[in-house]
């Protein structure tokens, strides 16, 4: 399968024969495509965030200790991670390609062993960047046992075609990596993880089987809404103590701010 990426580089796709997965070869364009961290197509980048937390909430709360904290990876701006803290979740952001609008100050740091593992870490639209998926996925390991992590899988019985599927965006260059369900399966076996796919794209890398019903109902952002309101796990929102936080942080750095 071949397409021409930002309008005038011909790339070839290769699909492994045993696992569907599709990969482009080597993407030597990837400079001038991430030249905009977030690609202009990207229109969709908030809403997905106002689906995303009601979801992690919800999941975080069935499955994983709300106490804990929470690593988003590939955080983009830092939306989620400010989204996430003030409903009350201990969140920090990872990326090296993006700046960090709107949670400054909340960066992960790399845990030095598993006693200060993250609780939980979230990969939303990402997946699909990964030059190499499996180097990617044994970093995310090293933050938490426990990925949940959007993306969307080739369509059932899907010939594969660079006009009948949307998701390739050849216009953008940054999907390089195209998954089938197969594919990430095998990739929860290598990591010896159970793996369960949800609604809105949605799947769970995880040391622990949750059951698949749940998963799927929660993954559903109004099930995860009715979810959330049921269960009232609502936690006190942390943007009074972040404020606090900053402000004393720039006191400290200029002492004429009071």
């Amino acid at each position: 399968m071949e397409a021409q990426l930002l309008g005038k580089y011909r790339a070839v796709y290769y699909q492994c024969n045993s696992c569907q997965f599709i990969q482009t070869e080597q993407p030597y364009w990837l400079n001038e495509a991430y030249s905009s961290a977030i690609a202009g197509l990207d229109i969709g980048l908030i809403q997905r965030n106002e689906v995303s937390v009601s979801i992690v909430q919800s999941v975080i709360s069935r499955w994983f200790d709300p106490k804990g904290q929470f690593v988003d990876f590939g955080g983009g701006y830092g939306m989620l991670v400010r989204m996430m803290r003030d409903r009350g979740f201990d969140f920090y952001r990872y990326d090296t390609h993006c700046e960090n609008l709107f949670s400054r100050t909340f960066e992960a740091v790399l845990p030095s062993d598993e006693e200060s593992f993250y609780t939980l870490l979230t990969a939303f639209e990402v997946f699909e960047h990964l030059v190499e998926p499996m180097e990617d996925v044994s970093l995310m390991l090293r933050y938490s046992h426990n990925v949940l992590f959007s993306t969307e899988v080739q369509p059932v019985n899907w010939v594969p075609k660079i006009d009948t599927w949307w998701y390739i965006l050849p216009e953008t260059g940054q999907h390089v990596s195209l998954y089938s369900i197969k594919s990430l399966q095998i990739i929860a076996e290598r990591c010896g993880l159970h793996y369960e796919k949800g609604q809105n794209n949605m799947h769970l890398l995880s040391e622990r089987s949750v059951n698949s019903q749940w998963f799927n109902g929660l993954t559903n952002w109004r099930g995860s809404q009715l979810y959330n309101q049921a269960t009232r796990n609502r936690r006190p929102s942390l943007i009074n103590s972040d404020f606090a936080r900053l402000r004393n942080q720039k006191s400290d750095a200029n002492p004429f701010v009071r």
